[in-house]
């Protein structure tokens, strides 16, 4: 039981990682294009309107190079683990700045502000480094099962499994 837990979230770390770099990939050769992508043990999901063949493309770069070492790859600056670090430390950093006898409400003000501004500057930089944990690079017994696109309403975006 507790190999089949550690073997399942070995695999969301390496699809996690997966996901970042062709995400990175795909960002550098489409400039300002919105997409979105959500992990989990058996793949991601890839939110965009890009071409399959661009998907497809960036995906085996980003398999290719992740097993060639470019571990890099598997940090992102705009995953959600860095969004969850600075909303958990905005929200510490709130609750504590509440705490004590400062009723007039430009006391409450300026000690929120002066504890919020430094949690919103810390947040991303923590979360990068939890992405450590959130992330392995070390892809190197993951394949590409299938490629799926899809459409949802006006949401499009393809369904990537893994073996």
């Amino acid at each position: 039981m507790i190999a089949t837990l550690q073997a399942l979230v070995r695999r969301l770390r390496q699809h996690h990682a997966i996901e970042h770099a062709t995400l990175t990939l795909l960002a550098e050769r489409f400039p300002g294009r919105r997409m979105v992508g959500y992990s989990d043990p058996v793949g991601f999901t890839l939110l965009t309107d890009l071409p399959e063949a661009a998907v497809q493309r960036a995906l085996s770069d980003a398999l290719l190079r992740l097993q060639a070492g470019e571990a890099q790859l598997a940090i992102h600056p705009n995953c959600g683990t860095n969004l969850l670090a600075t909303g958990t430390l905005v929200s510490l950093a709130s609750l504590f700045a509440g705490l004590g006898a400062r009723k007039d409400a430009l006391s409450r003000f300026s000690r929120t502000l002066t504890l919020v501004l430094p949690a919103l500057i810390a947040g991303p930089m923590i979360g990068l480094q939890l992405q450590q944990y959130t992330t392995l690079a070390a892809v190197n017994d993951r394949w590409i099962k299938e490629i799926r696109p899809f459409d949802l309403g006006a949401i499009r975006g393809f369904r990537i499994v893994f073996e």
